[in-house]
């Protein structure tokens, strides 16, 4: 199976609605074959910035609302990245459902470790 877009979630009006990843990873773990294209894999990234016709991952930022692909992903090429909470994938997991909604930073660090993502800081 290839994926070209390994998202195992987005944003619907009220919930989240499953994705291609999810339907790969759960094939890859019934024993499939996955060749897994986009975020979090750096191949994405540096297509981008070749295309962007930037050379170092330190004129970039990547902006996302998911821990596992767009931070984790950014981590991956060594770009810099904001990870946006209020209505994000992980809102409901920091416990946000209102518009400008804050949560603490404990609870943003411990669901970044959950995913194997790392936050340099955490702006509110």
């Amino acid at each position: 199976m290839a994926v070209a877009n390994p998202d195992f979630v987005t944003i619907e009006p009220g919930n989240l609605r499953a994705m291609p990843g999810t339907l790969a990873a759960t094939y890859e773990k019934l024993g499939g074959d996955v060749k897994w294209m986009g975020k979090p894999h750096k191949i994405i990234y540096k297509s981008t910035m070749e295309m962007a016709g930037v050379d170092s991952p330190d004129s970039c930022i990547a902006f996302g609302d998911s821990l596992h692909h767009d931070i984790k992903g950014a981590n991956v090429a060594g770009i810099a990245s904001a990870f946006i909470t209020s209505r994000g994938v992980h809102a409901t997991e920091l416990g946000l459902n209102q518009f400008k909604q804050v949560t603490d930073d404990d609870s943003v660090r411990a669901l970044a470790l959950k995913y194997d993502a790392y936050l340099k800081e955490i702006i509110h």
